[in-house]
């Protein structure tokens, strides 16, 4: 009976341990509506970039070590990614204080 108890107190630190509590970001990502980006894969010269309410947006595009390679506002649907090379890359497109971000892969 005592061996019980002696496991049952040494076990206790650890199961209060665990119940320690945890805080979490929960702030609303604002996403933009309507968000659609074409061709992903890109083989041309230019990608679509097209939203819910079609403004203008403030691009920018980061290589695969986070620099950005890329900045650009459009006030159309189209952007001119000639002077990427082919790799993959992160489109940051930010419109009306709203922002998403998705993987481009350029061929």
């Amino acid at each position: 009976m005592k061996k019980i108890y002696l496991i049952l107190i040494m076990a206790l630190p650890l199961f209060s341990f665990g119940q320690e509590l945890v805080s979490v970001n929960t702030e609303q990502v604002q996403e933009l509506e309507g968000f659609k980006m074409y061709p992903n894969p890109a083989y041309g010269e230019e990608i679509y970039i097209t939203t819910s309410s079609n403004g203008s947006k403030q691009i920018k595009i980061y290589d695969v070590f986070g620099e950005v390679v890329l900045t650009d506002r459009i006030a159309t649907n189209t952007l001119d990614i000639s002077r990427l090379v082919p790799g993959v890359y992160v489109l940051q497109v930010t419109e009306q204080e709203r922002t998403m971000t998705r993987k481009l892969v350029v061929k």
